[in-house]
């Protein structure tokens, strides 16, 4: 039949040889990725389907590489079949962003056959990622906390709770206010530095005294504390 002589198998670009280190590499590389993102997560968002997706990333950016090869058209091919794919999931933390560049570069290396290159960046940037981890780099280590207090509408409560604020911590500042329970309350939220020596049941307590009983929520970066 015409069309089985016509039949044109453009895998021969490349070796047999080629495709299996390509995506033999990708997979390795991309899952010593994927264990230096888990150790060093420290969040509760970890996501094991996310890791799993980086793997599988990294030897499908091979192949495509492997499929564009040097040919131009073909690549422009590609971009535009790529182009309506939408991804939905939010991801939850920004250094999540990161990791999928860095598995898509470790891929477009492989694919493209610089494998010495793939695993420098590798070992390098896994490298830079765990000793940030270790030396917790750039951590800023001012604590601020969230406190809202409700009270009455029929009275200003302002300065007397400016008062409480200012004997228990060195700043603050007021980010909103405004009217709950059909108009009945007022809900004033702040954002308070502590200072050293006051904790935040102190700070409750003295402001609680302030509002006529009305309910005062201090929110940590750990728990929330609520009277």
């Amino acid at each position: 039949m015409d069309f089985l002589t016509d039949f044109n198998d453009l895998s021969a670009e490349f070796s047999v040889a080629d495709i299996a280190i390509s995506l033999t590499l990708s997979f390795l590389l991309s899952c010593v990725i994927g264990i230096v993102y888990r150790r060093t997560h420290q969040n509760v968002s970890y996501s094991q389907s996310y890791v799993q997706t980086l793997i599988v990333m990294g030897v499908v950016i091979a192949v495509i590489m492997l499929i564009v090869g040097s040919n131009v058209a073909r690549a422009f091919a590609l971009v535009g079949a790529l182009s309506i794919i939408r991804f939905r999931n939010a991801l939850k933390e920004t250094r999540d962003v990161g990791y999928i560049f860095l598995v898509m570069g470790v891929g477009m290396a492989c694919g493209t056959r610089f494998y010495l290159l793939a695993v420098i960046a590798t070992v390098v940037v896994c490298l830079v990622l765990l000793i940030m981890h270790r030396f917790n780099w750039f951590a800023h280590n001012v604590q601020r906390q969230v406190v809202k207090v409700h009270v009455p509408t029929d009275e200003d409560y302002a300065d007397r709770i400016d008062d409480v604020l200012i004997r228990n911590t060195d700043e603050f500042e007021q980010v909103s206010i405004e009217t709950i329970r059909g108009g009945a309350l007022i809900e004033m939220t702040y954002t308070v530095r502590l200072k050293k020596g006051k904790n935040p049941s102190g700070l409750l307590g003295e402001l609680r005294d302030v509002t006529s009983g009305q309910q005062v929520t201090v929110l940590t970066g750990y728990d929330q504390t609520d009277l």
